[in-house]
């Protein structure tokens, strides 16, 4: 039997408790697709960085705070107003891991966060806000419990979600209030919701590289399809 591959998960951070923290949904979904997840330390130490990446077979780059609207252009105060709370700290150690991470063709998994991260860190951009933006009666603002569905994805034919999860619509349950503008050059999308917003995307030059918009670490205690994309990664991560 082949070893467990070690996914490294970027850490969530709490600022009112001065704290690095971790949703056990991401650990149990890894580690019941026959993962092994650790927690990564906030760091933007290159050497760290590098060590970090040596040591795991995956990177999941979770959900959290807005992403700077520094980073994909938008610059100023008036360029946040329809921001959240940012985590600059987060905006510069992904930066960094996830172009290293890329660059050695370790396979990736971006949820939410991770998602819009990977997309700016390729150059693309975002949406501050769906409701002030690019209002539409689609909720992407989904309350609890946050396993259940608030609206369809359409899984586009030919991509590696439907090879993994079937094509057509997809229940997912969504929580963002952000999401992606313009597509990053090399990245390709594989599912869209039904007012337009990309929901999920992947990169052809990476081996494996997916992002989602939706939280599979919330529904894959109840939902196949999710247990069926933690299963695709870890088993890229067996490589």
């Amino acid at each position: 039997m082949s070893e467990k591959p070690l996914i490294g998960v970027v850490p969530l951070v709490d600022y009112g408790r001065d704290s690095l923290w971790m949703l056990p949904g991401y650990f149990d979904a890894v580690s019941e697709a026959g993962g092994v997840p650790v927690m990564l330390p906030l760091t933007t130490d290159a050497e760290s960085i590098e060590r970090l990446l040596d040591a795991v077979d995956g990177l999941v780059v979770s959900g959290g705070q807005d992403v700077d609207p520094a980073r994909y252009g938008e610059k100023g105060e008036d360029a946040r107003a329809l921001c959240g709370e940012l985590c600059p700290e987060r905006d510069a150690m992904e930066s960094i891991i996830v172009s290293s991470a890329l660059e050695a063709d370790l396979p990736l998994l971006g949820i939410c966060r991770g998602l819009q991260a990977l997309n700016v860190i390729l150059g693309g951009t975002l949406w501050q806000d769906l409701p002030k933006q690019t209002p539409s009666e689609v909720n992407h603002h989904g309350t609890a419990p946050y396993e259940n569905p608030v609206h369809t994805a359409l899984v586009l034919p030919g991509t590696p979600l439907a090879a993994c999860v079937g094509e057509g619509k997809l229940p997912v349950n969504s929580f963002h209030h952000q999401a992606l503008r313009k597509v990053a050059p090399g990245l390709e999308v594989m599912a869209k919701a039904p007012d337009g917003v990309v929901e999920a995307v992947w990169r052809p030059a990476s081996r494996f590289c997916w992002a989602v918009q939706w939280h599979p670490e919330f529904s894959h205690a109840v939902d196949e399809p999710s247990r069926k994309i933690f299963s695709a990664f870890v088993e890229a991560c067996r490589g």
